[in-house]
């Protein structure tokens, strides 16, 4: 207990804090050593520890460019967010990773012995009349999880059913309990590669907190496609962001510090046209990209260059609603009352990002 009365967090979460902090910081390390040298697949990358490479790697569909050159390295462990508006082209990009999609362009290299488990696709093959061990072992009584056999019984405990359950049918379950069997069946697969297409949706409290920790503890290679910023931030050890035009950056941590690299982004370019502004006297829309001629500038239109310079100030504004929203979340009394406000709040921070992620796009547009 702190000196406020407020039980900090147990000594499993603070030991996966500390853990996942420390998978952020050497994957920033493997970042740098990798912008310093080519990539280059060695005997034990091809042995398991790679799980895909790609260099300079696109993909089209007709005249649009969901992918436009790039290049990344996923090894063994790494725990990848996904992040991006609705059409910006996530699920292609996760197909052009894992092989499913050949690139047009440059080359994408993948790793040795890669198992792949869709949590979506569990979702749709749940037989009503099955008993809850036949869904998680059928014909046995126990599961291998990480080399060691466990009795069916005990691992649906792990989900929070109770013995007297495990006989019952899925027919019986409630939508969380439901979705609880889905992440036991799930994690009960033997794949390396977990990838989990928006998995917080449908989701109530208790089942978002097993799933968190469950993906903490997992030593696969997670990707993670959410609009959920918490559990993103709780749980990646790198992000890849859609950066518009078909372009995708990785950067190292979750979507807090995607958010931190943008902002401090802007702040250097607010500062760089000021500068200018200063030393030339130019109207905004002819400094806001001054690595532009003057004559690239001047196609803004009266309402676009009010737009741009309304920007700013939008954004800010989304972002410090998004803070509000993020400590009410954070507030345990918030979940003693129904959680149909929970949700809504929950609902809002996935607009918000959205609506984010489009105003940088155009942000970007209009600058360009």
């Amino acid at each position: 207990m702190d000196q406020a009365g407020h039980q900090g967090p147990s000594h499993p979460q603070r030991r996966r804090v500390l853990r996942l902090e420390r998978l952020r910081r050497e994957r920033l390390a493997r970042r740098e050593r990798q912008g310093k040298v080519e990539l280059v697949l060695d005997a034990g990358d091809r042995s398991g520890k790679l799980v895909a490479a790609l260099e300079h790697a696109g993909k089209c569909f007709g005249e649009q460019v969901v992918v436009r050159d790039f290049s990344c390295r996923v090894q063994r462990g790494d725990k990848i967010g996904i992040i991006g508006p609705n059409g910006a082209g996530k699920t292609t990009l996760l197909r052009l990773i894992l092989g499913e999609l050949l690139p047009d362009t440059g080359k994408v290299e993948l790793g040795t012995k890669v198992q792949v488990a869709y949590f979506d696709q569990f979702r749709s093959q749940l037989d009503e009349q099955a008993t809850l061990i036949d869904v998680i072992s059928p014909g046995s009584d126990f599961v291998e999880i990480a080399n060691q056999r466990k009795h069916v019984i005990s691992y649906l405990g792990d989900f929070l059913f109770a013995p007297q359950r495990a006989r019952s049918q899925v027919s019986s379950l409630s939508g969380g309990e439901r979705n609880r069997l889905l992440l036991a069946r799930l994690f009960a697969r033997p794949a390396n590669v977990l990838v989990l297409d928006e998995p917080t949706n449908d989701l109530d409290i208790e089942t978002l907190e097993l799933l968190e920790e469950l993906l903490q503890d997992y030593t696969g290679t997670l990707f993670l496609v959410s609009h959920d910023r918490a559990f993103i931030d709780n749980v990646v050890t790198q992000t890849i962001a859609a950066e518009g035009n078909g372009i995708w950056r990785e950067y190292a941590g979750g979507y807090q510090d995607w958010a931190d690299y943008q902002a401090a982004r802007r702040r250097e370019e607010s500062s760089t046209m000021e500068s200018i502004s200063k030393r030339g006297d130019l109207r905004p829309a002819e400094i806001a990209r001054p690595s532009q001629p003057k004559a690239s500038a001047s196609k803004l239109s009266w309402k676009e260059a009010k737009e741009l310079a309304e920007l700013p100030q939008r954004i800010a504004a989304l972002e410090a609603e998004q803070k509000r929203i993020g400590e009410r979340l954070a507030d345990p009394a918030l979940y003693q009352a129904p959680l149909q406000a929970a949700r809504e709040l929950s609902a809002r921070l996935r607009e918000i990002d959205e609506q984010l992620l489009a105003l940088l796009d155009r942000w970007e547009a209009l600058e360009s």
